[in-house]
């Protein structure tokens, strides 16, 4: 969503740039390993903590500025029947991650509706 953001505010405003920072702490949640709550140790695997920083902006400077990459197209998507499938639960141990069993067959049944519809917008259809 952020970089949706972004990408549109560096478009409607002349010569802007955007500073896009993003930080996931999840450390806080970390405890040894228990076998009876591996859930949560999935958990802080699939969260676990991460950073980047990016810039982004339209019309580069030629000679001054060299760009990277071209962000042409943003989206995101809620997968139906996926409420409470990830979930992030505050107790008296911290921060716990129960997770819905079903989250990996939930993915890969909606992972080939989500390109169609992404690659699409761009005219790609192979």
């Amino acid at each position: 969503m952020v970089l949706r953001l972004a990408k549109d505010l560096a478009e409607n405003n002349k010569d802007a740039c955007v500073l896009v920072v993003c930080s996931e702490i999840i450390v806080v949640t970390f405890r040894g390993p228990d076998e009876t709550h591996f859930d949560n140790l999935v958990g802080q695997v699939l969260f676990g903590d991460a950073a980047f920083a990016i810039i982004i902006g339209v019309d580069p400077i030629l000679g001054l500025e060299k760009p990277l990459f071209e962000l042409v197209s943003t989206a995101q998507t809620i997968l139906p029947n996926s409420n409470g499938s990830i979930e992030g639960h505050l107790c008296e141990v911290g921060l716990t991650f129960p997770l819905y069993r079903d989250v990996p067959e939930l993915v890969s049944k909606n992972i080939e509706k989500s390109l169609v519809e992404a690659f699409k917008r761009l005219e790609i259809s192979d």
